[in-house]
């Protein structure tokens, strides 16, 4: 099959970033060329910081090098910006007059330092912050000149100036706000800060506004502010915010605002053209933090190589500072109306601040100062619209790095810029043996962007490592770790069903062999081991009825031989009251959901809803109609604790509805642990995880059928 012509435009982490996520999805669907106005490979820009601070060589943020992309078939032009998109032709231009035709084009063009409209921003010696040249030209600066003033007190003019600060320069912050971090910080966070960067030689003027860069009919000399007063300087940094690069989209026709106007799948107004990073906006937002750039690229990559994918529904902003010796940690809203402080508290000794904000009972934002190893699972919180309660202190905690590592879900992301879960991280540690967050990091990336997970990727290894309250964590499988089944032996859920295996394949058939094989303590086991092995031998293909019956007779097993095994799916249908075309589709899922599913044996039972009522979604299995066919919920609960169950999929037809329910089914019965609520498996296995596997066609349709067969086979036994 002749491959598809791609076009990224953008050799930034968004553009790449999508290139990655389609090569792992489809490999051979393109031949791709990517376009950069940087004469680089791609590289970290959060790091850029940490070079002027001396923490890191310019090479060390190279993410993907020269030999990459040629080891994947991609033609990189850098240093060759393209200024010219013909939508009808389907071509590109560059300023060198390249010309290159496409099926599909990527804009991820991203954004530029904003240049505030003060006179004088054109001196030399005024320069922004963004790219390795202006590092570069910092560093040259600085061996020329003694003083350096930096217009902006948020993030990035706050890494800048620590930067200069290293370089030997004498450097002053401008800020037109009380404090600095205003958006991100509250007064008491931004007086901290403050205090700290003080003691490492920086200066402050807050509440000043710059009206003129001043100097000779070239050269900076100083900045003059609205009340008269001046400040000398040799190095004017200009840090006041971003522009999104829209131009080249807009001149093209593109539907534009502030920035590229996109749809929940990242498409423009143009069916061939997408938009990805700090050049789109997306529901009247533009992001200039990369966790949202990342997820922007996971969903754009999904959609481009026409794989179901989950819409883009923004993201919660979540803000790192990258200062030497400084932590600091900021998520969510902080402040506004309604929002009320849940939790705060002050250790002046220890130079420790935390601040949880709530709105009507749910978390809204956090801060962190000085210790930020709580930032991942707050961050949970807040995407979630947790309730306060959550925060309530657990039991036996340790330290806060350990307590958040164990109280965060497997699930959820732990380092926001490489998209590395705790569940990942886990995997890594157990497959390899991992002693530190250093070695977590060569082999996730976890933490190997901005730095801030770290504490929460080393709080992960201390607790893996000690064993305290292991048995809370999962392991590299998502299996919980070995508490004992029941006193007839020592193995867990996960180990046992993985030495049945063995077993089975060893020729062990029946229940009393097993447990012989396996060295029970007890002959015959017990009412609590009996129907675990029972079923996992039924799921291994073994122990259908015929052998149960024949373990029945067993003088080892007559005891608890006759306790059922949980069957079939409680199903409600809700056709409501009319009789059109709808209610017919509704009743017709519904008997086919009854007749595959009432003689199969389930690890617990499960609940199912069909039909339109929003109750579906506290069901263990919800099917909903949607104006494009069928939406298929998992893992709803409808008692304490209550449980919205999170979309699946969506099929088009009543029959693909059906068979994507059925392989849901089938996976809870091949990966569940007897006696595990259908609720708490998708909690341990993830959403995400279930829909890479019941969304793959060959693997859904395969479950399908499996699932269709037992429940035959049952039937006709």
């Amino acid at each position: 099959m002749k491959r598809k012509k791609l076009l990224v435009v953008g050799n930034g982490m968004a553009g790449i970033k999508c290139v990655e996520e389609i090569l792992k999805l489809e490999p051979e669907l393109f031949d791709i060329t990517v376009f950069g106005a940087e004469a680089y490979p791609n590289y970290n820009r959060i790091l850029l910081s940490k070079v002027l601070q001396g923490e890191h060589a310019l090479q060390d943020l190279i993410l993907n090098d020269w030999s990459w992309y040629e080891r994947h078939g991609i033609r990189l032009l850098a240093g060759q910006p393209v200024h010219h998109i013909d939508p009808q032709a389907r071509c590109v231009e560059t300023v060198n007059g390249v010309r290159e035709t496409y099926d599909a084009l990527i804009l991820a063009t991203g954004s530029s330092p904003f240049i505030p409209p003060i006179p004088g921003t054109d001196k030399e010696g005024v320069i922004s912050f963004r790219t390795i040249d202006d590092c570069a030209k910092m560093s040259e600066m600085s061996k020329r000149y003694a003083k350096a003033a930096v217009i902006g007190g948020g993030l990035l003019g706050l890494e800048a100036a620590r930067g200069l600060l290293h370089l030997g320069m004498e450097t002053q912050v401008v800020h037109n706000a009380p404090y600095i971090m205003n958006r991100q910080l509250d007064q008491t966070a931004a007086h901290m800060l403050q205090k700290e960067l003080e003691s490492q030689g920086m200066q402050f003027h807050l509440s000043k506004n710059t009206t003129r860069i001043v100097g000779g009919r070239t050269r900076v000399q100083g900045l003059r502010f609205m009340d008269g007063t001046r400040l000398d300087a040799g190095v004017v940094v200009l840090a006041v915010g971003i522009r999104p690069n829209a131009e080249l989209a807009r001149r093209s026709g593109i539907r534009t605002q502030r920035a590229i106007l996109v749809d929940d799948f990242m498409r423009t107004s143009d069916p061939h053209i997408y938009a990805v990073g700090e050049c789109a906006e997306h529901r009247g937002v533009s992001y200039g933090l990369v966790a949202p750039l990342y997820e922007q690229a996971k969903v754009l990559a999904r959609v481009i190589c026409g794989r179901e994918s989950e819409p883009y529904r923004g993201s919660i902003p979540c803000s790192q500072l990258k200062v030497s010796g400084v932590d600091v940690f900021s998520a969510g809203i902080i402040s506004g109306d309604g929002v009320e402080t849940a939790i705060q508290h002050y250790d002046a000794v220890c130079g420790t601040y935390k601040k949880v904000t709530m709105h009507k009972g749910k978390i809204t934002g956090a801060i962190l100062f000085g210790d930020t190893s709580e930032g991942a699972a707050l961050l949970g919180f807040v995407k979630r619209g947790a309730a306060v309660s959550e925060l309530l202190p657990r039991e036996n905690a340790s330290s806060p790095a350990a307590t958040a590592a164990e109280a965060l879900p497997d699930h959820e992301t732990v380092c926001a810029c490489n998209g590395v879960s705790k569940a990942a991280i886990i995997r890594a540690i157990a497959d390899h043996g991992l002693q530190s967050a250093e070695e977590v990091k060569e082999h996730t990336k976890a933490s190997g962007s901005c730095g801030g997970c770290r504490p929460m990727v080393a709080g992960i290894v201390k607790t893996m490592r000690s064993g305290k309250r292991r048995e809370r964590l999962q392991t590299a499988a998502g299996t919980p770790a070995e508490v004992p089944v029941c006193d007839c032996t020592e193995l867990g859920h996960a180990s046992l069903k993985q030495a049945m295996v063995h077993a089975v394949n060893e020729g062990c058939r029946s229940i009393p062999e097993m447990m012989a094989h396996l060295g029970w303590k007890k002959a015959g086991g017990c009412a609590a081991c009996f129907p675990v092995i029972r079923f996992y031998l039924e799921i291994a293909g073994v122990a259908d009825d015929e052998e149960r019956a024949s373990a029945s007779k067993s003088s080892l097993s007559g005891v608890f031989a006759g306790q059922p095994l949980d069957r079939g799916v409680r199903l409600y249908v809700e056709d409501g009251e009319t009789s059109g075309p709808a209610a017919a589709s509704i009743r017709r899922i519904g008997e086919w959901l009854r007749i595959g599913w009432q003689d199969v044996t389930l690890p617990y039972p499960v609940s199912a809803g069909a039909g339109s009522s929003i109750s579906i979604l506290v069901q263990g299995i919800g099917i909903s109609a949607c104006p494009a066919g069928w939406e298929v919920y998992l893992g709803g609960h409808a008692e304490h604790p209550v449980r919205e169950g999170q979309l699946i999929g969506v099929a088009e037809r009543e029959e693909d509805a059906v068979r994507l329910v059925f392989a849901c089914l089938q996976w809870y019965r091949q990966n569940g642990f007897y006696d595990e609520p259908l609720w708490m498996w998708v909690e341990r296995t993830g959403v995400m995880a279930i829909r890479e596997n019941v969304l793959d066609v060959e693997l859904q349709q395969e479950l399908a059928e499996k699932l269709a067969r037992r429940s035959v086979k049952t039937r006709a036994g």
